[in-house]
This record gives structure tokens, C-alpha cells and sequence, in this order.
């Protein structure tokens, strides 16, 4: 009896039977930006008590969140979320049973990445270069 592969860790890219897709590369940032938005909440949650103990601790914190820095923070949380709710869509279709024919897939891969791309930088846009004064 001809040995099956266990999994696809046991022998990385080598006669395990299986080879890196981009349906895993997508599976692995949903992981990755959920864990991410995790700490995005973090900071929202330091910012709320910072407002929260009035206009002296809110102009504490704010220098905190104005910079160069923390922009990038923001950004890469607003990219995080957008993706992974774009992708639990498409997760969530999976459970209903569509999309699962290699064609289907490849194309609500395309989808996601596309949707994230397009509303990551409106989003971004109008957070930092808004008409807010």
C-alpha cells in the first residue's frame, strides 16, 4: 500500500502529493488579519479610554495616534479588515456550497483581492485626505 500524505506540512513541497496555491495564500492571510484586527481593536479600545478620561487624556493620546506611524497602523488595519471581511464573504459562500469548482474559485480570488485593493485605498483616501478640516 502506497503511503498517502498526512498532511501538507509533513513533507513541504516535496513528493507530499501537494502544491502551494493561492487559494492557501488567501487561507492564511484571513488567518493573519483576523489575528491582526485583534490588536487593531487594542488600540481602538486605548483610544476610547483616552477620550473617555476627558479632554486632558485625549490630548495625552493624541500625539500617539496623529503620526506618521500610526497612520501606517490605521492603514494596514483598515487593509486588514476590508480583506477579511471581503473573504468571509466568500468563506460564507463556500458554507452555503458555492463557488467551490477551481474556475469559481480562482475567480473569487481574483474578486477579493480586487474589492480589497480598490475599497482599502478609497477608504484610506477619504480617512487621511478627506474634506475633515
Amino acid at each position: 500500500m502506497a503511503e498517502r500524505p498526512l498532511s501538507p506540512f509533513t513533507k513541504m513541497f516535496g513528493e507530499s502529493g501537494y502544491r502551494w496555491a493561492y487559494t492557501m495564500t488567501l487561507s492564511i492571510l484571513h488567518r493573519v488579519t483576523g489575528v491582526a484586527l485583534v490588536f487593531a481593536l487594542l488600540g481602538l479600545v486605548v483610544w476610547l479610554i483616552g477620550a473617555s478620561f476627558g479632554p486632558a487624556g485625549y490630548q495625552a493620546l493624541l500625539p500617539l495616534f496623529i503620526g506618521v506611524p500610526a497612520k501606517l497602523v490605521i492603514s494596514l488595519a483598515v487593509i486588514a479588515l476590508i480583506y477579511h471581511f471581503c473573504n468571509g464573504l466568500r468563506h460564507l459562500a463556500w458554507d452555503m456550497g458555492w463557488g467551490f469548482e477551481r474556475a469559481a474559485a480562482r475567480r473569487s480570488a481574483v474578486l477579493v483581492v480586487f474589492l480589497t485593493a480598490i475599497a482599502s485605498s478609497v477608504c484610506i483616501l477619504l480617512l487621511f485626505h478627506g474634506s475633515a478640516p
